[in-house]
């Protein structure tokens, strides 16, 4: 193969690798923030005697949605790259 080839094959992949990482970013960012944010909500706990109870629930609920979105987004990622295998000829 000419070194043109092996650069043409090389960009095809970058951007075919650019577009399956980019599928789902809102979802990702959404799940991350939410467990950041069930977090906040839980770790005070262990630092402030007060802290309430249904916080602490609450905030392992935000935790455990937010790693359900990031489990969504695996499976609809790997889904849409069965759907769309990479070919070099497109």
């Amino acid at each position: 193969m000419t070194d043109t080839g092996e650069a043409e094959l090389l960009g095809k992949r970058v951007a075919y690798i650019d577009t399956l990482r980019g599928l789902h970013r809102r979802e990702r960012l959404i799940g991350f923030l939410m467990i950041l944010a069930g977090a906040a909500m839980v770790l005070p706990s262990r630092f402030v005697a007060g802290w309430p109870d249904q916080a602490i629930w609450v905030g392992y609920g935000v935790i455990a949605l937010g790693w359900m979105l990031f489990i969504y987004v695996i499976f609809r990622r790997a889904q849409w790259r069965r759907a769309n295998p990479f070919n070099p000829n497109v």
